[in-house]
């Protein structure tokens, strides 16, 4: 992030509201923004699908590392949880269980909500790559991904080619 005392505070910030057993009963995806505020997205049953099919994905063709969901990130744009994310053993024993992570793991997956504005996710997919990520993925709600690394948007994923996910029940 550049600015230590910021990164500081937000890690801070991070503890407070991890402890906060107020906030951690309520059904949302709570972030902090570079400011230290909470935003908060609500879960739908649609959301929870897709996170578990790319979660079960990752996990099978990616042994060397985990698949993880909803893990604090320290970037740019303050603690950003990605809905999903893979990363190596190498990453898991040099970041141990830091929460805030100091780093992004290789992988960084978000679904996209009617509520997320392009914006949001292009800001999201830069903070994810620079805080480490090598790939960050964008899954729609009817299941399509579009994939990015540091060179812009790809065809799929170099390190596991394309996903497949459930489309939409009728």
């Amino acid at each position: 992030m550049g600015d230590w005392s910021r990164s500081e505070a937000l890690v801070l910030r991070w503890a407070e509201i991890s402890r906060d057993p107020a906030l951690s009963a309520l059904p949302y995806k709570i972030e902090l923004n570079r400011w230290g505020k909470i935003e908060m997205s609500p879960a739908s049953f649609r959301h929870g699908r897709l996170q578990a099919a790319i979660a079960i994905q990752l996990a099978g063709r990616l042994p060397d590392g985990e698949a993880l969901t909803d893990i604090p990130i320290l970037t740019e744009l303050g603690v950003r949880v990605p809905d999903v994310a893979w990363a190596s053993h190498a990453y898991l024993a040099a970041n141990g269980d830091a929460s805030p992570a100091a780093r992004a793991p290789e992988i960084c997956i978000e679904i996209v909500s009617p509520s997320n504005p392009d914006e949001e996710m292009r800001d999201k997919t830069a903070a994810y790559l620079a805080a480490g990520a090598l790939e960050v993925w964008l899954v729609a709600e009817d299941g399509t991904v579009q994939y990015f690394d540091r060179n812009g948007p790809r065809s799929d994923s170099a390190l596991t080619g394309r996903l497949t996910l459930p489309g939409r029940s009728t």
